[in-house]
């Protein structure tokens, strides 16, 4: 009786020691954050070697983007092995703890370094390296953005079209022919004129259409102050407004060929961290197995 109470109270005591080793785990964290820097920075620099200012030069942006994803997927993966992997090895052996429960332990220690050294590298890119790969992230949203915009209702920042993304399609719409029956009519205030044509292609642009009544009142003003016929005014008006809705459509196409660039970007970037933490996983598991027989092998 007395030797079963004292085998019941031996399988239920509870060992002093946690089942966590932390320090191996910040090693391994340590490890796969330094890792990540190195591949990442090795990343850039082969990037900078692939690309050149002039045309015809280096490898286009469809490449240098789709080989930026492929390096940022190796170095997830890379680093979530050797975080694993020295977690494993590091780790103290655990004395008197089933075969099942090791190989759990060895997999959640694995899975621990993982979270570790990705919430170490996130703070990293929030710091100041992360600033500046902000700036640039903003910078290009914000052009494509304004592209958008700017081709869609053609600013109206200044009346005389400097600074001005539309001023160009005025400046295009009144330029002198070249061969014209009659002499350009000077009258009027110009930069008024502009003003209100702006505002007549901010109008059109915005709401999607150019009606025939705001056309021929263009025609007029471009026949007005060029000296073209009402024909020939009418045809440029037209070709004018087509390059306007050409560049429209263009802007929109872009915007959205980013906006699936970045979602398939996000996507694989979850995709690769779910394997980088399987890799962790699987990675500390062996390499647990390994310490143990490596320990097994030297107490015989």
């Amino acid at each position: 009786m007395a030797l079963v109470e004292v085998e019941a109270a031996t399988s239920t005591a509870e060992s002093p020691r946690s089942a966590v080793s932390w320090s191996a785990i910040f090693a391994g964290a340590a490890a796969a954050v330094a890792v990540t820097i190195i591949l990442t920075l090795l990343g850039s620099g082969l990037g900078l070697a692939a690309v050149s200012p002039w045309s015809g030069h280096g490898a286009s942006i469809a490449t240098v983007a789709i080989s930026a994803i492929i390096w940022l997927v190796v170095t997830q993966w890379v680093a979530s092995g050797v975080a694993g992997y020295l977690a494993g090895r590091l780790r103290t052996r655990w004395v008197g703890v089933h075969t099942d429960e090791v190989f759990f332990r060895d997999t959640a220690h694995g899975f621990i370094v993982w979270c570790i050294a990705t919430v170490f590298v996130v703070a990293l890119l929030t710091s100041a390296i992360g600033a500046a790969i902000s700036h640039g992230v903003q910078s290009t949203t914000a052009l494509v953005s304004g592209a958008a915009q700017g081709a869609a209702q053609g600013a109206t920042a200044s009346a005389d079209g400097a600074g001005d993304p539309s001023g160009y399609f005025i400046d295009l719409m009144f330029r002198p022919a070249a061969q014209a029956g009659s002499a350009p009519s000077a009258q009027g205030d110009n930069g008024a004129m502009r003003a209100e044509v702006t505002r007549i292609l901010l109008q059109d642009a915005a709401s999607g259409e150019f009606p025939a009544g705001d056309k021929a009142y263009l025609a007029q003003l471009v026949a007005s102050r060029t000296g073209l016929t009402q024909a020939d005014a009418e045809k440029r008006v037209t070709d004018v407004l087509a390059q306007i809705q050409a560049a429209k459509d263009k802007a929109k196409e872009a915007a959205d060929a980013a906006r699936k660039a970045g979602l398939t970007t996000t996507l694989l970037t979850v995709v690769a961290m779910l394997v980088g933490a399987f890799i962790a996983s699987v990675a500390a598991a062996y390499a647990g197995s390994r310490r143990d027989d490596d320990a097994a092998v030297l107490h015989r």
